[in-house]
């Protein structure tokens, strides 16, 4: 029998929950750690973010007001492990003067307010889109907004929920509005899909025999006819 959308990503936010458990992410500092890693994170690996975290850290510099004031070309070679250096730099200097000059340095003050209001002024800002900009809501500032990115269409497409063709925000409001508004239900959600995606679920070989959603995903129903 075919689940409705609705039943069926509820069915699967409790198999992955049993499965994984909380895995308490995003693991950062302070709710501006948070934000920079979101755009590190962009295009890249999070081992590669982590190695940029460290150097930003070990100068001193992981808060707005010294971002702010540092010297591109420096922040430039501090955060090199995480890619696309010089795109990075910008944008991270770009949201540290914007929360500097218009938020007194705070993340949540820029995230607070109506939802829809708080995601299009992080979203106005250069070099932030829809994924970064949820991620920065969801972790940073403890806002309900679902995080969609790459491991999420993956699954969802292969466990038949997805076509492949939907926007962003298709994705992202298909989850909204079937789960429960919960900051703690967001984070873990999306977490655990990333986990699954990274041992279960991978791009290329998958290991539906150990997966939690082995009898819930067409993917690996149809390879276990095979």
């Amino acid at each position: 029998m075919t689940l409705l959308p609705q039943r069926l990503i509820h069915k699967i936010q409790q198999q992955l929950n049993e499965h994984f458990g909380p895995l308490a992410w995003w693991p950062a500092d302070t709710p501006f750690e948070v934000a920079v890693g979101a755009i590190l994170t962009q295009n890249t690996a999070w081992r590669n973010v982590e190695y940029a975290i460290d150097n930003l850290k070990h100068a001193g510099v992981i808060c707005p007001e010294a971002l702010a004031e540092l010297a591109l070309g420096k922040l430039e070679q501090l955060i090199r492990p995480a890619g696309f250096f010089r795109q990075k730099a910008c944008r991270l200097q770009n949201l540290a003067r914007h929360l500097v000059n218009h938020w007194d340095g705070d993340v949540t003050a820029l995230c607070s307010g109506p939802l829809p209001e708080a995601r299009n002024r992080l979203l106005a800002l250069a070099g932030i889109g829809p994924e970064t900009a949820d991620s920065i809501l969801l972790y940073a500032a403890a806002r309900p907004s679902f995080v969609v990115d790459a491991y999420t269409r993956r699954i969802f497409q292969r466990i038949g929920l997805l076509q492949g063709n939907e926007s962003y925000d298709q994705v992202r409001q298909l989850f909204m509005q079937h789960l429960p508004e919960e900051v703690a239900l967001y984070n873990d959600y999306h977490a655990q899909i990333v986990q699954l995606a990274k041992t279960c679920c991978r791009n290329q070989s998958t290991l539906c025999a150990e997966c939690p959603l082995d009898q819930t995903c067409l993917h690996a129903r149809r390879k276990q006819l095979c």
